[in-house]
């Protein structure tokens, strides 16, 4: 007879004791359900949940989902590849006990990651926290050499509740004011408390430039951690608002014209301990690696956005001039450039110093984003490639023949330009492995395919509510 003392491959050993442990603490502070979750190709955050008294089983068994998950669109529907797609088949997921919190926005709730495996207790070649995990490790093992990562979340706030319809700007204040910070003063600081309670380290929450558009910050943490902690930040940032009777958007454009949602990702690569973006012989201290890990990222940017903006409304907030980072440029501080050195203020270079993509959204599954800044940058590193010319103030306004010869070039303007891109990309597909590649290729000409007969406010009614 098999028991819980006996689990297939794909959980840790261990993690039957430690989940039958973690049960009993949930009951005690009234948490009734646990969320497992995970970031689909669309970049959809799915979910199963179970009773909290089922952790131990779930840890030991994991819990059933069809891969066909895999090639669902944002509208739910389904697309197809040679090898996923198809109604047949069963994976499991398997709680990142590690991960595991009460929900501070969801009394009677906890939340984890999981790691999707087949029933025969392999990794699941399409779970992208696993290919993540793989490319973080890979990079340890040939380099010597770990990154900290950091997502920013942008979000409008709206009158309640979430409709398939329009967008009501729940604040007037202006940007950045702190009208608008008062006007939402109770909702943010509710929304402070429940992070601190789940252990998230928030580094800025503040009113940003669109209509009631807030940004949130968070402290920097290895990539997988760091994908983990954007979406159960948007999880609270939502149960949160929702307690408040108001309604979250974090579609890269809510409107079809106007200053979208961006999911800006910094990054900074490290060895024994130093940060490799600071204290160098380079451009603003960086070292000849972090130099050739920049080169990496602008050399593979066409194809990159496939997985950094991911959305047909990604391309209505890529637009030059509204510092969403639309051309192959760097810059130390530009805001117009898609990447942005940052060096840090004096005194916390050593630490602070990383570089930010700019355009990303949180369309984005954070996993695969981050996957691919690190392939990218580490196919620079490896091949040494020369940092270009750096640009400053706004590359739309460079001269023609200048923008050439600086490399600098606009781009893609739709989602099928990008997944073009990346589908003649091969460092980018190898690193996501050939069956997650194709899907990502598949999901995005559907996403296209789905919207062919929209005009842009539609495209962006369309997604508002999806993300």
């Amino acid at each position: 007879m098999t028991t819980l003392a006996d689990p297939v491959p794909g959980g840790r050993p261990g993690d039957v004791d430690r989940a039958t442990a973690l049960s009993e603490e949930l009951s005690a502070k009234g948490v009734h359900g646990v969320v497992l979750a995970y970031v689909d190709t669309a970049g959809i955050c799915r979910v199963k949940t179970i009773p909290a008294a089922k952790l131990a089983s779930a840890a030991a068994w994991g819990v059933g989902m069809s891969p066909v998950f895999d090639t669902f669109l944002a509208n739910d529907s389904i697309v197809t590849t040679d090898t996923l797609g198809s109604p047949d088949g069963d994976l499991r997921l398997y709680p990142d006990l590690d991960r595991l919190v009460a929900l501070a926005g969801q009394p009677g709730w906890a939340w984890a990651p999981v790691d999707r495996i087949t029933q025969e207790g392999e990794r699941h070649p399409g779970c992208s926290r696993t290919v993540l995990r793989r490319i973080v490790a890979e990079a340890a093992e040939r380099h010597g050499i770990t990154f900290e990562a950091g997502i920013e979340i942008e979000w409008a706030v709206g009158r309640g509740p979430a409709a398939e319809g329009d967008f009501v700007p729940a604040v007037s204040g202006p940007a950045y004011g702190a009208t608008r910070q008062v006007e939402l003063s109770d909702y943010a600081a509710d929304l402070l408390a429940a992070c601190a309670e789940q252990g998230i380290e928030v580094a800025q929450l503040h009113p940003e430039y669109a209509a009631g558009q807030f940004e949130i910050s968070t402290d920097a943490l290895d990539p997988v951690a760091a994908a983990d902690v954007s979406v159960l930040v948007r999880q609270t940032i939502r149960a949160v608002a929702q307690r408040h009777g108001l309604a979250v958007s974090f579609a890269p454009a809510v409107f079809a014209e106007g200053v979208g949602n961006g999911g800006h990702l910094h990054l900074s690569a490290w060895r024994d301990g130093v940060n490799l973006h600071s204290g160098g012989k380079g451009r603003y201290g960086m070292t000849r690696e972090a130099e050739s890990f920049v080169a990496g990222v602008l050399a593979h940017l066409h194809a990159l956005t496939a997985l950094t903006a991911p959305s047909p409304a990604s391309y209505l907030r890529l637009k030059p001039s509204q510092w969403a980072g639309v051309f192959t440029a760097w810059g130390r501080e530009t805001r117009e450039a898609a990447v942005r050195i940052v060096t840090g203020t004096a005194g916390l270079t050593d630490r602070a110093a990383n570089l930010e993509l700019k355009p990303v959204d949180l369309a984005a599954n954070p996993y695969l984003a981050l996957t691919g800044l690190i392939a990218a940058g580490l196919d620079g590193l490896t091949s040494a490639m020369p940092l270009p010319r750096e640009i400053t103030g706004d590359p739309a306004l460079l001269p023609a023949d200048q923008a050439t010869a600086m490399g600098v070039r606009r781009l893609p303007t739709s989602l099928s330009q990008a997944v073009r891109a990346f589908r003649a990309d091969e460092q980018l597909r190898a690193a996501l492995g050939p069956a997650l590649a194709d899907a990502v290729v598949a999901v995005r000409f559907g996403e296209s395919d789905s919207v062919a007969d929209l005009d842009d406010e539609q495209i962006a009614a369309a997604y508002r509510w999806k993300y």
